[in-house]
């Protein structure tokens, strides 16, 4: 392994630390960095706070069972504030009789001030997720009243995950946060961050990063702010400040080994240069910056391709809803299995292998487009590979299928999911898009994919294939803010996936929600649409977006309201009925992969029914619906197309 190149002078780092500003400075400076550190937040204890004051009368009457302490400076002011009003040994000793669970070493400091031990101690990086984790180890919290300080803000996804588990919470509010009394020197820094003149940005709570945009958007400077951090490193002490990062659609690019002040500089600055050249190497796009209305699409597809030798193919201009010679045609794994040209560069290439070998992949597409003249390619590539630089340990084992060997089960070990900060681990599939692209026929164009966020995560979770995704949903159902957090960090990698394979000369892109058929329509909307929709919004203007879920025809009508020019369907509805469910968008689909293993005549009394179903109207690009069966004679896939051509010709 490379050792990255030490930290250098001319490093500038930003921080926002306000309590221990000083030792923040003397920890940079002592990396050889320049320093530049603004308090961002003070804790304001709230005056005359008589909720305080009646939380303690229910604890000292016995109306509370277990007390949850998330920092140390609450613990202090929630003596201070009900001194005059209780007996402080009384309230003590009431402490000392309820389990207290500390969320990290400052609660349990502020606890040993008062000479309380801790019931139980939430581990690293004491986050949210490790302390219901805790509970569901050790304490169980069912029909339980929780008393809950807070921070100087609201946690609804710990207030979720205690409700979910039975609990009843009795909120604890102490203090506010507010801007610092002089905002001086925090304006100086946004203004400094926005002039791009910040090699990295160290944040040590989520507040931090809350404060920063405030007062940004005030300055007028929240946009450009924005652009300026996709150049500069944004270093997160941990995995709750990174989750209020990406919330806000601000990147990670950095997290400590601990979570700790300390860990944070000296690890962030040893690998800041290298981070700093990767992130400065790569084309600055903003997440957050994609706003172009849906209806503004059909423009944007026209003007992006006017002038390529794509632009009037049969497949884009159905894309766009307008009238065709006949009706385009392409299949899904219609380079596959069933091709014995593909069965003979398998024989010698395991699966992965091949995946990462762009001049293999695009001969095995160009050969089956050539062999089956269909009006478009997809490129050969899998929806998982996506994951390995995320952090998952995934592997197609023979006869098994993929397995990933380390998969998310428990709240927790969603931290152990990585940002997907650049797209240079997955450079294999970026390639295998510019050759595939030259090595097709100008007029064909090509299609990129990735598997949308739901059937990434059930990978993740499941480990491999499912019959009934329990291990999928337990999760989902049972903690919503890990698995919103899961989703989001997964969307925002779908995002820059193909946004990458467009750049590199995709002219649409397909997102495959292939095992989103297990849930139904309210928990589709709840738990995966938003999803969906975040990387719709996001991917670059002027290429087609087909969005394809399959498994249950129920979803259609939320599917189409997440996005895409072109919603897939597949074979379990009548076309005509899915595309009065999705309204104004070009449709594809739908004739069953099985039918292929018919006869002649079967295939074309199926592919006529599609067609009837159409009715001619403009939009229609014939699929499967699903992919080429491995038994497929190919013989019949190849005149599935030409009699599709032939029995839809204007």
């Amino acid at each position: 392994m490379s050792t990255p190149p030490a930290p250098q002078e001319s490093l500038s780092v930003v921080a926002l630390e306000s309590r221990r500003a000083d030792d923040m400075q003397r920890m940079i400076e002592k990396q050889g960095a320049v320093a530049y550190v603004s308090a961002s937040m003070r804790e304001a204890p709230i005056e005359g706070n008589r909720d305080a004051i009646e939380f303690a009368h229910r604890l000292l009457a016995g109306q509370v069972d277990a007390m949850i302490l998330l920092t140390g400076v609450g613990v202090r002011f929630f003596m201070q504030a009900v001194s005059r009003h209780v007996d402080r040994q009384r309230l003590i000793d009431a402490l000392s009789d309820v389990p207290t669970i500390a969320r990290g070493p400052k609660p349990v400091a502020a606890l040993k001030e008062l000479g309380v031990k801790p019931t139980l101690r939430v581990p690293e990086p004491n986050t949210w997720r490790e302390l219901l984790s805790t509970l569901d180890q050790q304490m169980p919290v069912a029909n339980m009243k929780v008393g809950l300080q807070e921070y100087g803000a609201t946690n609804p996804s710990l207030i979720a995950g205690l409700e979910a588990r039975g609990a009843t919470v009795d909120l604890l509010r102490i203090y506010n946060w507010e801007l610092p009394e002089d905002v001086g020197p925090l304006e100086e820094n946004v203004r400094r961050l926005a002039r791009g003149e910040a090699d990295v940005l160290m944040i040590t709570s989520a507040q931090q990063i809350e404060h920063l945009m405030q007062v940004a958007e005030r300055l007028g400077e929240d946009e450009a702010l924005r652009a300026a951090l996709g150049g500069t490193v944004v270093a997160s002490v941990g995995p709750t400040t990174s989750d209020r990062l990406r919330a806000l659609g601000l990147p990670v690019d950095f997290e400590p080994s601990h979570p700790k002040m300390g860990n944070l500089v000296v690890e962030a600055l040893r690998e800041a240069p290298t981070l700093l050249a990767r992130k400065r190497a790569l084309p600055r796009r903003s997440i957050s910056a994609r706003t172009s209305p849906r209806e503004d699409r059909a423009a944007e597809l026209v003007d992006a391709t006017r002038n390529q030798p794509w632009h009037d193919s049969p497949f884009l201009k159905a894309c766009r809803q307008e009238p065709t010679p006949y009706t385009p045609i392409w299949m899904m794994r219609q380079a596959g299995r069933y091709m014995p040209e593909y069965r003979a560069v398998r024989a010698k290439t395991g699966f992965l292998e091949l995946c990462r070998n762009p001049q293999l992949c695009s001969e095995v597409m160009c050969t089956a487009v050539e062999y089956l003249g269909v009006d478009a390619a997809i490129i050969f590539s899998d929806l998982l590979p996506i994951l390995e630089p995320m952090g998952l340990d995934l592997e197609f084992a023979p006869g098994d299928g993929p397995v990933i060997h380390n998969p998310v089960r428990e709240s927790a070990d969603v931290d152990r999911v990585l940002d997907l900060s650049s797209v240079e681990s997955l450079h294999y599939v970026i390639e295998t898009v510019r050759q595939t692209r030259a090595d097709l026929p100008d007029t064909i164009p090509l299609i990129g994919f990735a598997g949308a966020p739901f059937t990434l995560a059930s990978y993740t979770i499941e480990g491999g294939g499912s019959r009934n995704y329990l291990h999928t949903k337990t999760l989902m159902y049972r903690d919503e803010g890990a698995w919103r957090t899961l989703m989001e960090r997964l969307a925002d990698a779908v995002t820059l996936y193909l946004n990458a394979q467009i750049d590199a000369g995709a002219q649409a892109v397909q997102l495959f929600d292939s095992w989103v058929g297990c849930l139904c329509p309210a928990d589709y909307t709840r738990y995966v649409q938003p999803y969906v929709k975040r990387i719709i919004d996001n991917l670059t203007p002027g290429a087609a977006v087909i969005h394809f879920g399959a498994g249950n025809p129920e979803l259609l009508g939320p599917i189409a309201e997440a996005g895409g020019d072109v919603i897939g369907v597949d074979w379990r509805i009548d076309l005509d009925e899915a595309w009065s469910r999705v309204g104004r968008r070009a449709v594809q689909g739908n004739l069953d992969p099985a039918s292929l293993l018919g006869s002649l005549d079967s295939i074309k009394q199926g592919a006529q029914r599609v067609l009837d179903q159409a009715a001619g109207r403009p939009g229609h690009i014939f699929n499967l619906g699903h992919g080429i069966v491995p038994p497929t004679p190919p013989e019949n896939a190849r005149a599935l197309v030409e009699m599709v051509h032939e029995l839809s010709a204007r």
